[in-house]
């Protein structure tokens, strides 16, 4: 009976089900109230009700059927659990570039859970190139499993690993290197990526899907085609993100690793450079570089591998009322670095200058980026910033909070030394700062963005 126990039936359904020795797959005939319904029993969401039981008609449809006392439930066929089977891999060809896609888990690599009625990963790499053959016409395509987690369980271990697989599959001379990641934490993976391998050779492009990869819907096709195909030819090479231009599916952009973010919880076009604007897109399998600032794809190059992450940096975020004694706690606690997340251009309460004194004369680098979206950190037009400033607080220019906060994790896996930290974290390493801010209209009106150099 373990299908039926991990099914997500529950109470009197699962007691009615045990009842007629009925297992998830089998055929079922259900009688209540004076109708008759048959069906294949179905796994059910774990959050529901334990009364009842969803059958999947010869239609297509499932019904749910509450059980009652007076309700008849029969076994009337055996039949086949819920399973999915990786479809073959499509052949290669060798003329095409050499790609390899990793898979880390999320969306792009997940399907519907019947059980819970949520996604959950579920496809190996090998699986996405199987479920996607087009991707025989783009590439010949390699698949390796990194690990398989959802994107909020990934930490700075993860990116170390991460990059040390992405640099050694480099070293071997693949043409691209695709990453296959969950979302909501898939801009931070890529500015990680983007401190710790320098000088690449070829492109890291980190790609994911807003919907899994077995709903109608899905985003995930049309994204890992885009990504791959930047991988593969793209003459940049550097760590780029590969997600939906617009709501349609008529374009991929590839935004630099470290100027994007994920702005909204479920649209296609989630992803947005800020301070910014993507370095190129994929289009009708074309692929158009929109800025002539990019490293170039120079096979030659020897990558410079420093994937090295510290744990001892945190983000405070400043709110009206924030008490100081958190800044406090983490100094106590052992910090290296604390990243503020200022208001405007760039302040914190005057309740926080004396902790955050501390937290300097204590060798603590503590820098700020702003919370606004756009724009950059001024800490010279108001008093305030110019008492940060007096105080040794690192202003970041328009690094916006996810990448500055990860290249402060990556500068303190580089040095104990605080000096030295304050200058990696002001040398530009991977495009993080940009010599000035152009406007930039980057708000979703029907999915359409400005784009320009």
């Amino acid at each position: 009976m373990s299908q039926l126990e991990n099914s997500g039936y529950k109470g009197s359904a699962l007691e009615a089900l045990k009842k007629a020795d009925c297992d998830v797959g089998d055929i079922i005939r259900v009688t209540s109230k004076g109708k008759t319904y048959e069906g294949i029993l179905i796994p059910r969401s774990e959050l529901g009700e334990g009364t009842v039981v969803i059958v999947k008609m010869k239609s297509g449809y499932n019904i749910g059927i509450r059980i009652t006392p007076d309700v008849k439930i029969e076994k009337i066929g055996k039949g086949t659990k819920p399973a999915f089977a990786s479809p073959p891999l499509p052949k290669q060809n060798p003329a095409l570039p050499h790609v390899v896609i990793m898979s880390t888990g999320g969306t792009i690599a997940s399907r519907v859970d019947y059980r819970t009625g949520a996604v959950r990963s579920a496809l190996s790499a090998s699986d996405l190139y199987g479920v996607v053959p087009e991707l025989s016409d783009v590439a010949q395509v390699d698949t390796e499993i990194v690990f398989s987690l959802y994107s909020e369980n990934i930490t700075q271990k993860h990116w170390k690993e991460l990059a040390e697989t992405v640099a050694k599959r480099i070293q071997e001379g693949v043409d691209g290197v695709v990453i296959a990641h969950g979302t909501d934490t898939m801009a931070y993976t890529s500015a990680a990526l983007s401190f710790a391998l320098q000088n690449l050779p070829v492109p890291v492009v980190v790609v994911g899907a807003q919907r899994s990869s077995d709903r109608p819907s899905s985003d995930a096709a049309t994204n890992l085609i885009g990504a791959v195909k930047a991988a593969g030819e793209a003459p940049f090479a550097e760590v780029a993100l590969a997600m939906h231009e617009n709501v349609s599916d008529t374009a991929i952009a590839l935004h630099r690793g470290t100027k994007v973010r994920k702005c909204h919880t479920s649209r296609r076009d989630t992803f947005k450079s800020i301070n910014g604007f993507p370095i190129a897109k994929v289009k009708d399998q074309q692929i158009t570089m929109l800025t002539n600032q990019y490293q170039h794809r120079d096979a030659t190059k020897k990558l410079v591998l420093k994937p090295n992450f510290s744990e001892k940096a945190t983000l405070i975020k400043f709110y009206p009322g924030l008490d100081p004694a958190i800044i406090d706690y983490y100094v106590d606690k052992g910090a290296k670095g604390i990243l503020l997340e200022g208001s405007g251009l760039g302040h914190v309460s005057k309740y926080c200058f004396d902790s955050i004194k501390n937290a300097v004369a204590k060798g603590v680098v503590v820098a700020l980026a702003s919370q606004c979206i756009w724009g950059r950190v001024n800490m010279n037009v108001y008093d305030t910033g110019r008492d940060l400033l007096s105080f040794g607080v690192i202003p970041l220019d328009d690094m916006f909070p996810e990448t500055a906060l990860v290249k402060l994790m990556w500068v303190l896996g580089q040095t104990n030394d605080a000096k030295e930290a304050i200058k990696l974290l002001k040398t530009n390493i991977a495009g993080e700062f940009s010599p000035r801010t152009l406007p930039q209209e980057n708000i979703f009106e029907g999915g359409e963005k400005t784009v320009g150099n």
